[in-house]
């Protein structure tokens, strides 16, 4: 029998939720465990039968977990735990604060190579999927423009970075297109578009008790890397609205690139999600590619890795030969 790959889960939020529930739909791997800060035996997994141990106990089994996935949040988390535990365990996480990723990647680096592990950073849809697609369109059409949008959809990363912010109890953050500058760009006008023209992002927030809404508006709107380039507006509601009304987790988006090939012939090339839960899905970008880190720590390729750097064969259970047959 084909040994299965052991995972490790560390942090069990929605997340961590979605990952346990992504291995499950995988036979080639088993959870061994989740690691948690909180209370190990106040966690209640899907699965009655896989063991919770506390966060700080983690390093006792390095020989047994073949791939730890983090799932910490970025603006906190994933600073501190991505490059320590790189240390210890091949890694795969979904950092996404864009602008400080060449920096992670280096701090993750230094870590995991020197110790023979594999870390696959800023794994998901975005950055992930999405990155893999901007990359295609540049390449192919080298005469062109890229476009992201996002949305309409909850943010996980944008949300927890809210939820940070003191005096806020609970909160989530919707990123939403602007439909006109959609539609400019895939009638292949070329349009330059700026950050604020792309997208708007609406906060729904939940203050804790003599919190001063006004100070924490101001913190929020003006957070460097998540509102300060939006035109961001804070809405600030109760508690049972919040449950009532905000607690799926829907999402999605669209990479397109246009451009010209030829004789001045117009091309546009375009990915897309629609996607019921953000954190499912993304949990479900995150084992493929822990697979990716197994075989690659296999072969004695050690380091941080993105995205780019993964051979699209590595993610899938299929052999190369049955991938030529079945899906070229």
């Amino acid at each position: 029998m084909t040994k299965k790959i052991r995972i490790g889960i560390a942090g069990y939020g929605n997340l961590g939720r979605g990952v346990e529930s992504a291995i499950a739909q995988n036979d080639d791997m088993e959870l061994i465990g989740v690691f948690t800060r909180r209370n190990p035996d106040e966690l209640t997994l899907l699965d009655d039968n896989v063991p919770v141990y506390a966060h700080d106990t983690i390093l006792d089994y390095k020989e047994k977990v073949d791939v730890l996935i983090l799932c910490g949040g970025s603006k906190n988390d994933l600073p501190v735990q991505g490059p320590a535990l790189a240390k210890h365990f091949s890694t795969i996480d979904s950092f996404d604060t864009h602008a400080e990723i060449p920096n992670y990647f280096e701090t993750v680096d230094q870590s995991a190579k020197p110790n023979e592990n594999t870390s696959i950073i800023s794994v998901g849809w975005d950055p992930g999927l999405f990155s893999i697609n901007r990359l295609y369109g540049e390449a192919v059409l080298s005469e062109g423009t890229t476009y992201t949008f996002w949305g309409k959809g909850l943010s996980q990363g944008h949300s927890d970075a809210v939820r940070r912010v003191p005096g806020v109890k609970g909160a989530v953050q919707y990123t939403i297109p602007n439909e006109d500058a959609v539609n400019r760009v895939r009638s292949g006008a070329l349009p330059e578009l700026s950050t604020r023209e792309k997208h708007t992002r609406e906060c729904y927030v939940v203050l804790e008790d003599g919190a001063d809404a006004t100070e924490v508006k101001r913190a929020i709107v003006s957070m460097p890397n998540y509102f300060s380039d939006y035109d961001t507006t804070v809405n600030f509601i109760t508690e049972d609205e919040l449950k009532r009304d905000h607690a799926a987790m829907p999402h999605g988006g669209f990479v397109i690139r246009s451009g010209k090939t030829g004789n001045d012939t117009n091309q546009v090339m375009e990915y897309s999600l629609k996607l019921d839960s953000n954190p499912e899905f993304t949990s479900s970008v995150l084992v493929a590619y822990a697979r990716a880190a197994y075989r690659l720590n296999q072969n004695g390729e050690f380091g941080a890795k993105t995205v780019f750097d993964i051979a699209p064969g590595l993610l899938s259970k299929k052999t190369a030969a049955d991938l030529r047959k079945e899906m070229l």
